[in-house]
């Protein structure tokens, strides 16, 4: 049974688009709407590099992104793969508990309205190493900040740069190596002529051509039911490949059950999300670690004020919960017209049923329209990595530049033209990194490095924030601690939880599915051979392993010590915990002497312009 955790890590990390998905006369069409979408990207490029005057403009947009512009943007930078094609997927497979995705998705942001935007703008100026100097020691803050962001942003880099290396080698046919380069020059272009202007314009490109993919999608799929509710949800009721899906999906307790009984519990939770303390634990991490995640943070330094960064937020949640309830009628509207065997066949996390989905109702596989709009859907997708990848390069770009660089290495002495040098000699350093590291993770599952991402961030982060933000007595130590301590934890245990490779455990699946083939292989069905041929694959490489090698992980374990996925329930309240104690045994001048500045202008934003950096 897959767990919460590995689900959702699968979806962030690589939407696997199996070879074929085109067929090779429509491979020219894919080009061609591949080239469009980039060339409009870069020609936003080339018009944002002529407003990139300054650090400013570099880093945060000279703060002149209006709240509707930047909801739009959060928006781009958040609705990731996972959202357009991992979501839909979910949903074609399992019916109702892949919605439930969306929901821990969209309510990180009640916890980013109500704590975070407001007050960050207000005594921030560019990066996550900025809010914490403020009251704590300036060089201690910012090193230990800069730490984290990197360390979250490598963590979804890589997952990002693998999904989209995979995707364009799939839809397009060039090899994975320069599929992953073309994604990384595309992203280091963004970034280091257009800065966070660029960036943003792409994000909010890229955010409406999802938002319009889904609602023609929609439009398309809910159109032959009079746009009824009740009327769509019973044809997901009534349909036999539902209905097959859910029998599988229940083994023996299907044969008790009725078709219509079938179809129903297809709308019901229970068929994926089984363990609860996973589910809440994953819960925790998607709340909490929005809060922290740093290249979402740098968005509320480019508007102008605090109003600004509150409305940016609200119209964020309209535009992701709006998306959200797209891909309830995008998975089973995929369930219906293209069917789970077929999704799962092509992928087995089910992220090709969007694409599916608009080729089936574009005419299908042999059909001009049904090819261009899988194209247009897939160019989206790509989009939507590209666009998140540069966020995150720019996020620790800054951190390296501007943190470290500028502020601790420089003193905060540094002219304009050195800054401007530094941003983007370090842009193009962590870019070449994120290539660099997408080509070795070729054929890795990279899956649990979204889980670390989100981990880190709600059990570093997120504490170290909130607590400089709110408590008074919070200080450097109880900083610095809680966030090594509570990311360390959260790496720790992921490293030694279910997410990791247990050969044993390998070869005992792959074992069980021998023993249950069938001794007449042509009576088994494609999907039958391809697990039969995996599990001899399996075998074959681990049964050969040394007796003075045992089959063990990567950190020398036969099987996980940590029983969950995700560590966010332990780690979580562990950072917490350590900022609170480490601050209550030691004293900071500082951070007392600050406390009531910080407070009046987190709660006023005056002299937002003069925060010394």
């Amino acid at each position: 049974m897959k767990k919460i955790i590995a689900a959702l890590t699968l979806l962030q990390a690589s939407p696997a688009l199996a070879a074929g998905a085109v067929a090779s006369e429509y491979r020219w069409l894919t080009f061609i709407i591949f080239s469009s979408i980039i060339a409009l990207t870069m020609l936003i490029t080339w018009w944002a590099s002529k407003r990139v005057k300054s650090t400013k403009d570099f880093y945060a947009a000279g703060n002149s992104i209006s709240g509707l512009q930047n909801g739009w943007a959060i928006a781009g930078d958040y609705l990731s793969a996972a959202s357009f094609l991992g979501i839909a997927g979910l949903i074609s497979l399992y019916g109702y508990d892949g919605f439930m995705y969306s929901v821990g998705f969209l309510m990180g942001y009640i916890a980013v309205l109500l704590v975070i935007a407001e007050p960050c703008r207000n005594i921030g100026k560019y990066t996550l190493g900025d809010i914490l100097a403020f009251r704590n020691d300036p060089k201690k803050a910012r090193m230990i900040a800069a730490l984290s962001t990197i360390t979250v942003s490598i963590f979804y880099l890589t997952a990002q740069m693998v999904g989209g290396g995979v995707l364009v080698k799939t839809l397009i046919g060039i090899d994975y190596e320069v599929s992953v380069i073309a994604v990384g020059t595309l992203m280091l272009a963004y970034v280091v002529f257009g800065g966070m202007v660029a960036t943003t314009y792409v994000q909010i490109v890229k955010a409406v051509l999802l938002v319009i993919a889904s609602l023609v999608l929609v439009t398309l799929v809910w159109l032959p039911y009079g746009f009824s509710l009740p009327a769509f949800l019973q044809a997901v009721v009534d349909d036999p490949k539902v209905q097959a899906q859910v029998a599988k999906l229940l083994g023996n307790t299907a044969s008790s059950m009725s078709t219509q009984e079938l179809g129903q519990r297809f709308l019901e939770p229970g068929l994926f999300l089984k363990d609860p303390i996973d589910q809440i634990s994953l819960g925790m991490a998607l709340v909490f670690g929005t809060a922290g995640l740093p290249h979402i943070l740098m968005r509320f330094f480019t508007v102008p004020n605090a109003q600004e960064a509150r409305k940016s937020v609200v119209w964020a949640m309209a535009i992701i919960g709006g998306f959200y309830v797209l891909t309830l009628f995008l998975g089973f509207g995929a369930a219906m017209h293209v069917g789970p065997e077929t999704i799962g066949s092509i992928d087995k996390g089910g992220n090709m049923a969007a694409p599916l989905l608009a080729q089936h109702l574009g005419g299908g596989e042999n059909s001009l329209m049904g090819n261009f709009m899988l194209a247009f859907v897939a160019a989206v997708a790509f989009a939507t990595i590209v666009a998140v990848v540069a966020g995150l390069v720019l996020a620790s770009a800054s951190a390296i530049a501007h943190d470290l660089y500028v502020n601790v290495l420089k003193d905060g002495k540094a002219s304009q033209a050195q800054q401007m040098k530094a941003a983007k000699i370090a842009s193009i350093c962590v870019g070449l990194v994120a290539i660099f590291i997408g080509i070795l993770a070729k054929g890795q599952n990279v899956a649990h490095l979204v889980g670390m991402a989100f981990a880190v961030a709600a059990s570093s982060n997120l504490p170290a924030i909130f607590l400089t933000l709110y408590w008074r007595k919070c200080n450097t130590t109880g900083v610095v601690m809680g966030m090594l301590i509570g990311a360390g934890s959260a790496i720790l245990l992921v490293l030694v939880s279910p997410n990791m490779t247990y050969p044993l455990k390998v070869l005992a699946d792959a074992n069980a599915v021998i023993a249950s083939a069938p001794a007449d292989l042509s009576q088994a069905d494609d999907a039958a051979l391809k697990k039969i041929t995996k599990a001899k694959q399996d075998i074959a490489k681990y049964q050969g392993t040394s007796n003075n090698q045992p089959l063990t992980s990567m950190m020398g374990l036969e099987k996980p010590l940590f029983p969950l996925k995700n560590p966010g329930i332990i780690s979580i309240p562990l950072g917490f915990l350590m900022v609170i104690l480490f601050s209550l045994l030691t004293r900071d001048k500082r951070a007392e002497y600050l406390w009531e500045e910080l407070y009046v202008r987190q709660n006023t934003g005056l002299h937002v312009e003069d925060v010394s950096h």
